[in-house]
């Protein structure tokens, strides 16, 4: 059943993209508790196996139905594009307990016999109490399942939302959306979420949308939020496959031996463009020494690079892209 977007003229001109701490806090705990999201991210389920078992997940997964309603409060967008942990979670500590129960009733209307569950009584109970524990259980979720590995997966979600952008400039909104996922379709002044397990319309109002990639999302895209929160859509970011590679396992030794082990490492792991920092946390090196290495590779003709935000990317040339690919 679909899950319809519709936009008017002043929809088109508010639509901007973010990356969220929170969104991918919320998307991990989903993903834990989803086994046919767990494909791509093997290296990373070992690595927090033990860490996770100590987090009572149960709260947040009551109100995480497969399909249908989730609570907008405990994930709102993202109020700017590099929005910190810290700022979104004020945000939803700050949430009216009004509005949050209204949001849980919801979410548990699509689960029944739930809301009659001794949790969903808890939560009903005290929506105040309620919106406190939720945000302490994400902010431990966020310190346990994403915040150790934030770099390599803000560097991924940055390097998304560049293409993205570039992509926006090059061939405008309709082509853009079918690009983000194959799930998405545009018709003229709706945007169509296929594979979804509701049929839900929203009429955007104005509101614009605000896009947001994930790395825990796949193979899914996530869309809605009410009023009061401006509507968003969150989909698998590009470059998954490679996310939890090691630094150079996939560096051919050939090139090792031409560029330099190092040199031919940061070629190799250039898949998505990255910033320094990123690369420097990835292969556990200085920034100053990575810094060096991309100015060698971009002399030499096989990186170019451009600001976004507050970073520096490098990515391939077709010259990089061909001699990474021929070895």
């Amino acid at each position: 059943m679909p899950f319809q977007l519709h936009f008017d003229e002043s929809d088109l001109l508010r639509c901007r993209f973010a990356l969220s701490p929170l969104v991918e806090t919320q998307e991990a705990v989903r993903t834990l508790a989803r086994p046919y999201r767990h494909g791509y991210h093997l290296p990373w389920l070992r690595r927090i196996r033990e860490a996770a078992k100590a987090l009572d997940l149960e709260p947040l997964w009551l109100l995480m139905p497969d399909g249908g309603h989730n609570p907008d409060f405990i994930c709102p967008p993202p109020i700017g594009p590099f929005a910190t942990f810290e700022e979104e979670i004020a945000g939803v500590r700050a949430v009216d307990p009004e509005l949050a129960l209204a949001d849980m009733e919801l979410a548990l209307k699509e689960r029944p016999g739930r809301r009659e569950s001794a949790a969903g009584r808890r939560l009903l109970a005290d929506p105040a109490r309620a919106v406190r524990d939720l945000a302490d259980l994400l902010e431990r979720a966020w310190q346990t399942l994403i915040e150790p590995y934030w770099p390599r997966l803000r560097a991924l979600l940055e390097a998304d939302i560049a293409y993205h952008s570039r992509r926006l400039a090059d061939s405008g909104l309709e082509r853009l959306l079918g690009e983000v996922s194959t799930q998405l379709s545009w018709n003229g002044s709706t945007l169509t979420v296929k594979g979804t397990r509701g049929d839900h319309h929203q009429v955007l109002g104005g509101q614009g949308l605000v896009l947001m990639p994930s790395v825990f999302v796949w193979p899914e895209v996530v869309g809605g939020h009410l009023e009061p929160w401006q509507p968003g859509l969150i989909y698998p970011a590009r470059g998954i496959g490679g996310l939890w590679a090691e630094a150079g396992e996939r560096t051919p030794e050939a090139l090792a031996r031409l560029l330099g082990r190092v040199r031919a490492d940061v070629l190799c792991a250039l898949d998505e463009p990255a910033g320094t920092s990123a690369l420097a946390h990835r292969f556990g090196l200085a920034p100053s020494s990575v810094s060096a290495h991309l100015s060698v590779l971009r002399g030499a003709g096989l990186l170019t690079s451009r600001r976004y935000g507050h970073q520096v990317l490098y990515e391939r040339t077709p010259l990089g892209i061909a001699l990474a690919a021929a070895t």
